[in-house]
């Protein structure tokens, strides 16, 4: 049996490592954005990945919260460890007082209703009968004799009826003198 050589390509060096090597030697003063650390490693490298864009984005952002890289303005750099942290937009935080020794940080209240003390009295609700019901009043029951009957008691109770007065028609001839 013949042993096949399988033509196993070059191992790459990690995807830190990659994007590390690309910043060093794009050597930009302001840092390299994604699409130049890209090309860098795609025209170093040749064929990589499928996924390849997504991996960088990964990698450089797992590189940027560990604090290896440094991301201002859209471009990526060395975090330079002499350097002061950049500050981003709005206002500073306030600087944090440091506690006197000895005292205690009481912990903080808990979010929501308390909860209910299972040993506390129980409360009876108050009798219903004692001072005005609760809620909208019942509507008041119509009379017997219908609509037309109420109408005619508030009538004869001499009340202005509801609602605008009938409008006034005039007769069509009226009387005009002529003073010749």
């Amino acid at each position: 049996m013949a042993t096949e050589e399988v033509n196993n390509p070059p191992s790459l060096p990690s995807y830190p490592q990659l994007i590390i090597n690309a910043i060093e030697a794009l050597n930009d003063k302001d840092g390299s954005n994604k699409t130049s650390i890209s090309k860098y490693i795609e025209s170093k490298y040749g064929d990589l990945a499928a996924g390849h864009s997504t991996l960088l984005s990964h990698h450089l952002n797992i590189m940027k919260e560990s604090g290896e890289l440094v991301f201002w303005k859209n471009n990526y750099m060395k975090a330079d460890p002499s350097a002061p942290p950049r500050r981003g937009r709005g206002r500073p935080p306030k600087p944090k007082v440091p506690l006197p020794p000895g005292m205690v940080l009481s912990s903080a209240r808990p979010r929501g209703r308390p909860p209910k003390n299972p040993n506390a009295p129980l409360r009876f609700p108050k009798p219903s009968g004692s001072g005005k019901p609760r809620g909208r009043p019942r509507k008041m029951a119509r009379p017997e004799g219908g609509i037309a009957a109420s109408s005619t008691t508030m009538m004869s109770a001499s009340v202005r009826p509801r609602g605008r007065p009938p409008k006034v028609k005039t007769s069509a001839f009226t009387e005009v003198s002529v003073g010749h």
